[in-house]
């Protein structure tokens, strides 16, 4: 598998399927793991970082958990393939800033993935398309179970796994749901809901995890405490807090449509008329639209298109994306021109009849 294939492939947590996928846009567990043998990356040198990327290479190679995998050094990668793994969420941006030693591990259909020398050694995950939290735990726990019987891990009987960062020791779990909540954000409840996560000691960030603002109504809300409970106890956590935050944002939903369901039509269809016939559209404005439009589907009062091709446009209108798919580097102006095409192109074959499959 090439990296251009990626282009043309649905990754496993865009697909728009699975346990209440109308809300949850995916789940993401997350593992930081350290090898005992070797300094943690900001102390190693860039001949330890490479001995351990060769490793891993001949460990993936032997690995059921990935068969068919890509394995891309970093340093191979020029700063527009890099910047497209970050928006397909397989790298981190700090990580996409590596050099020598750095590479990542992506399993077939984009499931499983592992960021090499990233702050951590390993940083092992698994995304998933709607809320499969204990599904994406149990994969990647089999994933980590499978490489510690090969790696010796940097592991402590009082503290647990140690890691680069403090907050990451002890299980070196991250926990993350990225929600879909425009019902809440369109009748004001959302900073109430927001509050009360925080509280909680969860964290709630944008489409790009940490530093990013929400934009969409796209929430990504994560546990912080990872020492002092067991993988367990915090996947179930997390997971109850997500039940509550979909329970709200399914009221607020059927509140839109009782008492303002002209105006949230009148919305919809707004943004259904822009991007099916605005020639220049930036990032920002595509997203938002997006966002109106995937409510719209959801509530049933868009039939023609489908979640997950929306889904879809959430990532393909995306600067590296939109260079990829052109073929060479494009200036932000003709960006939000190609930007603006490929949505028309994806309207227009979602409004197309569905031919019948011959019996």
């Amino acid at each position: 598998m090439k990296l251009h294939v990626l282009l043309n492939q649905t990754g496993e947590w865009l697909r728009g399927s699975g346990p209440d996928a109308e809300i949850v846009i995916s789940c993401r567990v997350r593992l930081a793991r350290n090898l005992s043998r070797f300094p943690f990356p900001a102390k190693s040198t860039n001949e330890d970082k490479k001995k351990m990327v060769s490793l891993l290479e001949e460990l993936t190679a032997e690995s059921k958990y990935l068969k068919e995998a890509l394995f891309l050094r970093l340093n191979k990668l020029d700063e527009l393939d890099r910047q497209f793994l970050v928006e397909r969420h397989l790298i981190s941006r700090e990580h996409a800033a590596g050099e020598d030693g750095s590479a990542v591990i992506i399993g077939k259909r984009e499931l499983v993935n592992i960021m090499i020398n990233e702050e951590d050694h390993l940083r092992l995950q698994v995304l998933h398309s709607g809320f499969q939290l204990k599904e994406s735990w149990s994969l990647i726990n089999d994933l980590d179970n499978d490489f510690e019987k090969k790696l010796d891990f940097a592991f402590s009987p009082r503290l647990g796994y140690l890691t680069s960062c403090p907050t990451n020791v002890g299980t070196g779990l991250r926990g993350s749901v990225m929600l879909h909540l425009p019902a809440l954000v369109l009748t004001k409840q959302i900073n109430q809901v927001l509050q009360a996560i925080l509280k909680l000691g969860l964290a709630v960030r944008g489409l790009y995890g940490e530093g990013t603002e929400a934009s969409g109504n796209l929430f990504q809300i994560s546990n912080q405490v990872t020492l002092g409970k067991s993988e367990e106890e915090i996947i179930s956590s997390l997971e109850k807090v997500i039940r509550q935050i979909i329970g709200h944002e399914r009221n607020a939903r059927k509140l839109l449509i009782k008492d303002n369901v002209k105006q949230v039509e009148d919305r919809v269809g707004r943004a259904y008329g822009i991007l099916r016939n605005a020639h220049v559209i930036s990032s920002k404005e595509a997203i938002e639209l997006l966002s109106t439009l995937r409510m719209g589907v959801d509530l049933g009062l868009l039939t023609k298109v489908e979640r997950q091709t929306i889904n879809e446009l959430f990532l393909l209108t995306q600067p590296a994306h939109l260079q990829k798919i052109a073929g060479e580097k494009l200036s932000p102006e003709n960006r939000d021109i190609k930007r603006s095409n490929l949505i028309r192109e994806k309207l227009d074959e979602a409004d197309k009849p569905k031919k019948k499959k011959r019996k």
